[in-house]
């Protein structure tokens, strides 16, 4: 069941697109606010308690990357959600460089902006729930590679690795299981929590980024190795170097 008490704003200097989504997650229970353009949107996502970010990337005042750049500097984990009228891989992959956890470019269908919404609730209440019940209470140790589920925190030789949620979520979902072979599509369904087709460039940046923070050398990965023809797997311990 949806917490209809999730707060979430929406930055977005179209009016007709943001009265409709905002129209949508008000039928679902959802808190909107919104803000029309890039300084207005900064503000309020750096000042206001939300449980998302829907940020679009040509506002007027300050471009929608410069506003994630900037919210990221300051906050870690609250998700962002781009919409962007840009085709162009460059602008998607940037906003992913820069933190974003998704994009969606216009034009979007509802259904499917509605259902990237509630994969990320859906991810954030398995999260609270399995630090309330203590299940992520453990550490995770791989080498000179430290993951603290209950803290979310991650150590690499000892010092701390700014992860992005996704980015954590992602390393996780890896660490959990060492040797597993997954495709790009169950990595989105598994982590970002829906089936669309398309979206593997979201997965592929993902790993891009968070191999360049916990390897040694990315273009020779030792945690998370690529399965030619399958995906990615992360290595099994028997398979690490010995200290």
């Amino acid at each position: 069941m949806e917490n209809v008490k999730q707060k979430i704003i929406i930055i977005e200097d179209d009016t007709d697109i943001a009265d409709l989504v905002e129209i949508h997650l008000n039928d679902l229970g959802y808190v909107l606010d919104r803000a029309t353009n890039g300084r207005e949107g900064l503000e309020k996502a750096c000042d206001g308690n939300y449980a998302l970010i829907i940020l679009d990337l040509m506002l007027p005042g300050m471009d929608g990357l410069e506003v994630c750049k900037r919210i990221r500097e300051n906050n870690k984990y609250t998700p962002i959600l781009i919409l962007s009228a840009k085709s162009e891989e460059l602008d998607k992959v940037l906003g992913l460089e820069l933190g974003a956890d998704d994009y969606l470019t216009k034009p979007f269908s509802i259904r499917e902006l509605l259902a990237r919404v509630k994969a990320i609730f859906r991810r954030i209440e398995a999260d609270q729930a399995k630090a309330g019940s203590g299940q992520a209470a453990e550490v995770l140790l791989f080498h000179n590679l430290a993951i603290y589920l209950a803290k979310r925190k991650v150590l690499l030789d000892g010092t701390p690795v700014d992860l992005t949620a996704k980015e954590f979520d992602l390393l996780v979902q890896f660490a959990s299981n060492p040797g597993r072979a997954y495709s790009r599509q169950e990595l989105l369904d598994l982590v970002w929590g829906y089936h669309f087709d398309g979206y593997d460039h979201t997965v592929n940046s993902h790993i891009n980024r968070l191999r360049s923070k916990i390897e040694k050398n990315p273009a020779e990965p030792l945690f998370i190795q690529t399965v030619w023809g399958i995906g990615y797997r992360f290595i099994e311990p028997d398979e690490l170097p010995r200290q």
